[in-house]
């Protein structure tokens, strides 16, 4: 039996990510644009209107502007996270030590690297919350003595119960700790 279990966490470096800023941001730059030629009186005619004549700056061009910049910030500050990597790293569940070790990467700064760490003895048990709705959440956390819950699944679409439970019973019997089903 292995003595170490690693689980690794994607981060922001995920397919949706990168589709998101992306489309955020061309769509952005086209309002930006558009309400920079309304300013210098370009016509678009050719590129995206039929008749522009009634497009003027004031009011249509500056909120397209505005818009248009707000949505390249948002852009940036996505592609921002993506090259961080934010919230990506690692759960570790080493048996030889006698610790568990959460390990995350934020935003740079003197916080910029999470890392927790837990005596395995401290441990009470592996709680499973699942929650159904709107914003559905399934979610895998470690109950401590002193009634701590510490989250150990990623930020990303809900998994299937099949597979949540299977993750929290791996987890539970590597520790050796009782499973808490779900609330």
């Amino acid at each position: 039996m292995q003595n170490i279990k690693i689980d690794k966490i994607l981060g922001s470096r995920r397919l949706s990510n990168y589709w998101w800023a992306t489309v955020i941001f061309l769509a952005s730059l086209s309002f930006f644009t558009i309400g920079v030629l309304s300013y210098l009186n370009i016509s678009i005619k050719n590129i995206l209107f039929d008749d522009n004549e009634n497009f003027l700056f004031v009011p249509q061009g500056a909120v397209m502007t505005f818009y248009g910049m707000m949505g390249i910030l948002i852009s940036l500050f996505l592609w921002y996270t993506i090259v961080l990597d934010v919230g990506s790293g690692y759960n570790e569940f080493n048996n030889e030590t006698g610790l568990v070790t959460i390990f995350r990467l934020g935003f740079p700064g003197k916080n910029r690297i999470l890392k927790l760490e837990y005596k395995i003895k401290e441990i009470s048990s592996v709680r499973i919350n699942i929650q159904e709705g709107l914003s559905p959440k399934r979610e895998i956390y470690l109950k401590i003595k002193d009634n701590r819950e510490i989250p150990l699944t990623k930020v990303e679409q809900p998994i299937a119960l099949s597979e949540l439970e299977k993750q929290a019973k791996e987890i539970a019997a590597f520790l050796k700790v009782s499973l808490e089903g779900a609330n």
